[in-house]
């Protein structure tokens, strides 16, 4: 039996995430640190942080296996520094705070091109933070590359919606970066993953996130 903390709750891939870990017989407690409160469940522990200072020592840290489903655009961040702080400062922190409590397992839902070296913003600090979490030394660390998500998020991105509609009909034949692959394919990865904890470093491109 299993207790799995989980960094992005009220997102669309976190969202799922949460749902079939509340409802798996294999997982015994949820740890799901948010912003704002989530709604009460017997197998939930949702403490209410601030992402930029998360506190370090606090029991509700102890976990077998943790999961992060954070993440933002550039847009909703407000600038480039704004970005790197949300989608590589925050989910190192929240993997830091779990690996000092014991966690051996970690699954990061990264994207689809993550490279130190890549000539774009984005996929360079995905790739920053693919190395940072390598650093950290859990006994089984999954990468999951999605290529673009699909799925109803709860805070709309216009742009994102608008090019999955324009893809669908071909994402067969389309190069891996813009492939589309459902948000439930995704958050069932990243649960089974974080279960199942295959050792070393492990990392899932899109077309394993399809169903």
């Amino acid at each position: 039996m299993t207790t799995v903390a989980l960094a992005g709750a009220t997102g669309l891939v976190g969202g799922i995430v949460l749902a079939l870990a509340l409802a798996d017989d294999r997982v015994t407690r949820v740890i799901a640190p948010t912003r704002k409160p989530l709604p009460r469940h017997p197998k939930l522990v949702a403490p209410v942080v601030d992402f930029d200072a998360l506190p370090s020592s606090a029991g509700w840290w102890t976990a077998h296996a943790g999961i992060c489903a954070l993440g933002t655009t550039r847009a909703q961040a407000g600038s480039a520094d704004g970005f790197r702080r949300v989608d590589r400062g925050y989910p190192l922190a929240f993997a830091r705070r779990l690996r000092d409590h014991g966690a051996e397992r970690f699954v990061l839902v990264s994207a689809a091109g993550a490279s130190r070296r890549s000539l774009f913003h984005y996929f360079r600090v995905k790739g920053d933070l693919e190395h940072d979490l390598t650093a950290l030394g859990f006994a089984s660390l999954t990468l999951l590359r999605p290529g673009l998500i699909d799925g109803e998020r709860r805070c709309a991105r216009p742009g994102e919606r608008r090019v999955v509609r324009l893809v669908t009909a071909v994402n067969a034949v389309l190069p891996t970066l813009i492939r589309i692959n459902p948000a439930p394919a995704i958050a069932r990865a990243a649960l089974n993953a974080a279960l199942s904890g295959t050792p070393g470093r492990t990392i899932m491109k899109p077309s394993e996130l399809t169903s």
